[in-house]
């Protein structure tokens, strides 16, 4: 039972007094029905009784607070006490703090080693265990080597940042453990880049690889159970279980190392570099996605495809015609001054070096590709197998021995060497170059349709899709065609350099054959004296058998252009020179066989017209011609220009002797008689001495390579065509009529004698 109390008891006590003051007051019952009526008087009461008993309580209530506000105020050493208690309580409570930032510092440390631990121990099991027992399928996968393609980068980096954190023979929990780690990651930072932002960005070539095996389904289920059977403690069924850790990885390191700075103290000796190992991770994610980026951008505009017509055609749209139309009209507005053109010095000193890189390349190749084939023609060739009338009996057995060795062993492996070092890289490098010029060439287009939207200061999301691929390929031009063309040099300077080699060698086998033969002949137990001076006048005498048959090739070779007449081509040159004009034509002084794309194959002495002196890479060394029909590009050196004549119709040299009957031939030239036959002219044609002949009697005239003649009788008093009457210089004589050529000014032709 509750106490009551002190006014409860005295509220009690007034209540008894009030009773015996009052009796009559008071109620009293002696029988049942007295009591009838009485319940309301007495509720009425001991409302009344309960009512002032509340008021009693309330004013004691405020009573007893004042009493107590007066009884509670501290003194001053109250005070300093509870001043004490609260810091004793913060520091208790900021202590507890600390240590479970501590714990969570070291559980985060914990966590991100063990897990770098656990990530490199699955990616060993994918790269060596799963991989090679794929690899033993039958048949096995295509192109999987190039799902593991960058991962041994990958792994290479993560075993030496563990290996740094185990010299450090230091607890997780020593606070030395986590400045070791900071300066390990940092140390690594640049090749941690480097591997990772390789691998992902062709992460993309894997998933695609991956899903052309589950196209497959008889593959894709030997697949999976190999690989559950080589890793049956991992949960993993596809090769992307494991190939994703590192696109997984990458992103957890700036999450652990923003969680460990977040409990760290900033106090603590490592936070520095703590703050700087999180932010560098954080920057190494944004600088891997950017390359990825432009990785993008650089596989989809680098392709080269190969469409027809019909492909190009279909692809055509309203929109494609529109882009296309503006980007003509911007580039007219350019070549006319109307609008100046957006330059950037530093591309265009980059593109142009790549092109002439290019153009070496190219023309290495091409002409290495020359080399091979007439090294191929020149093995066919079998000389041992013919009599080369060589003096002496050993040396025509030593020649044969030579020529077969070199056939047979010596060309054979340098012809492979050959290939394998100098021509397969050449044939790699010309392929890799394509990405890079389809690249520039792109950025050209999408520099003139970033020019129509430059000066808007308001982009819409198609022209903001524009102007960010623009910046993005200026971007990655800018960046990577330095390093492209630096390493293109250097493969190639080596390939140059392996080609001298191979030179070298090749002379150094060469010699080594020779000298096996060497002391058997005759002349080599000469004396030193006597034996240089046999071999000079050897050397002497074969110089002038060479010199001989050098002066005889460019006797050939200078032999003056001539063809007989022919309509068509005559028809050909009026054609050529009423589109052209006659300044305009020229003349091939040699055959040319085309080698590139829009090449002309034409024959010595053909005309053609010359419609620009370069091609459209500005090189002078090809020009643009015509040559009544196609169109295409020769050799410069391989032009001259034609000089078309005009003859005197009197005067025409190109007779043509008309018998007057049958009987008897006319007599033919004697000195001081000049016989007048009846002609018929041909004015279109002129004749001249095809080489040069010196008189040896006074019926012959000597005559001069291209000096024009009149040909007076095509034959001799005796019939004879192999002697021809001609006049030059108002003179007469017989020259041999093979000396004569006819000059059409029209297409010529290889040298063509005069009948």
């Amino acid at each position: 039972m509750r106490p009551c109390s002190v006014t409860q008891w005295t509220n009690l006590h007034q209540s008894e007094s009030l009773a015996q003051a009052f009796p009559s007051c008071t109620p009293r019952f002696s029988s049942a029905r007295d009591t009838k009526g009485v319940p309301d008087m007495a509720n009425s009461l001991k409302a009344n009784v309960r009512l002032m008993a509340k008021d009693e309580i309330r004013e004691e209530k405020e009573e007893a607070k004042e009493i107590d506000d007066t009884l509670e105020e501290p003194t001053e050493e109250e005070e300093e006490e509870d001043e004490e208690e609260r810091k004793a309580r913060a520091a208790a409570e900021e202590a507890a703090a600390r240590e479970r930032a501590a714990q969570r510092q070291h559980m985060t440390v914990e966590e991100l080693v063990q897990t770098e631990r656990n990530y490199l121990k699955h990616l060993q099991l994918c790269t060596v265990t799963i991989h090679s027992n794929l690899q033993k399928l039958q048949p096995p996968p295509p192109n999987l080597e190039n799902m593991f393609q960058n991962i041994d980068e990958v792994m290479d980096v993560s075993s030496r940042l563990l290996s740094l954190l185990d010299q450090a023979q230091t607890h997780h929990s020593d606070p030395k453990y986590l400045e070791t780690l900071c300066e390990s990651f940092l140390s690594l930072s640049q090749d941690i880049e480097m591997a990772y932002k390789e691998y992902l960005a062709n992460y993309n070539n894997i998933t695609s690889l991956e899903n052309s095996y589950k196209q497959k389904e008889a593959l894709w289920a030997e697949m999976v159970r190999t690989i559950k059977s080589s890793a049956p403690d991992v949960n993993a069924s596809t090769l992307s279980f494991f190939l994703v850790m590192p696109v997984q990885r990458i992103a957890r390191y700036p999450l652990l190392l923003q969680t460990i700075q977040k409990h760290t103290d900033p106090q603590h000796p490592a936070y520095l570099i703590l703050e700087h190992a999180a932010h560098t991770a954080v920057q190494i994610n944004c600088r891997i996605n950017e390359y990825k980026r432009f990785r993008e951008v650089a596989d989809k505009y680098k392709k080269t495809e190969n469409l027809t017509i019909k492909d190009k055609i279909n692809r055509l749209s309203g929109h494609s015609i529109a882009k296309k139309t503006a980007r003509l009209s911007q580039y007219i507005k350019h070549e006319t001054g109307m609008v100046p053109k957006l330059k950037d010095e530093e591309f265009d000193a980059l593109a142009g070096f790549f092109f002439v890189l290019e153009r070496g390349v190219s023309e290495l190749h091409a002409n290495m590709e020359a080399y091979l084939h007439y090294l191929q023609r020149f093995l066919s060739c079998s000389p041992e197998e013919a009599d080369l009338d060589l003096e002496g009996e050993k040396t025509a057995l030593f020649s044969k021995e030579i020529t077969v060795a070199l056939r047979q062993w010596i060309y054979p492996s340098y012809e492979n060497r050959l290939k394998t070092l100098v021509f397969k890289p050449l044939c790699s490098l010309q392929e890799l170059m394509a990405g890079p010029r389809n690249l520039i060439r792109k950025r050209q287009d999408k520099l003139l349709d970033y020019e129509l939207i430059e000066e808007k200061s308001n982009l819409n999301f198609d022209e903001q899709a524009i102007a960010n691929t623009y910046k993005t390929m200026n971007t990655l031009l800018l960046t990577e065609l330095p390093q492209f063309n630096g390493k293109a040099l250097q493969l190639l300077w080596a390939t140059l350099e392996a080609f001298s080699c191979l030179q070298r060698d090749l002379a150094a086998d060469m010699e080594q054959l020779a000298t096996s033969f060497t002391h058997q002949l005759p002349h080599s137990y000469l004396e030193t004296g006597e034996f240089w001076k046999w071999a000079e006048t050897s050397v002497l005498e074969g110089s002038r058998r060479m010199e001989s048959l050098c002066q005889s090739v460019q006797d050939e070779l200078n032999a003056p252009i001539v063809q007989a007449p022919n309509p068509i081509c005559e028809q050909r040159l009026k054609a050529l020179t009423a589109k052209h004009g006659s300044e305009k034509i020229y003349q091939l002084t040699g055959p040319v066989v085309g080698t590139r794309d829009l090449d002309l194959t034409l024959s010595k002495g053909e005309l053609v017209a010359v419609v620009s002196e370069m091609d459209t890479r500005g090189d002078r060394r090809r020009w643009l011609v015509d040559a009544g029909g196609p169109r295409g590009y020769v050799p410069a050196s391989k032009l001259t220009r034609y000089h078309q004549l005009t003859v005197d119709p009197p005067q025409s040299p190109h007779l043509n002797v008309m018998p007057t009957g049958p009987g008897p031939r006319r007599h033919s030239y004697t000195p001081g008689a000049q016989p007048l036959p009846t002609i018929v002219t041909t004015p279109c044609f002129q004749v001249y001495a095809g080489y040069d002949f010196m008189a040896r009697s006074g019926q012959e005239l000597s005559l001069r390579a291209g000096e024009p003649v009149r040909v007076v009788e095509p034959h001799d008093k005796r019939g004879n065509k192999e002697w021809s009457l001609v006049e030059a210089r108002g003179k007469r004589g017989y020259v041999p009529s093979n000396y004569l050529a006819i000059l059409p000014s029209v297409i010529a032709s290889p040298t063509f004698p005069y009948r």
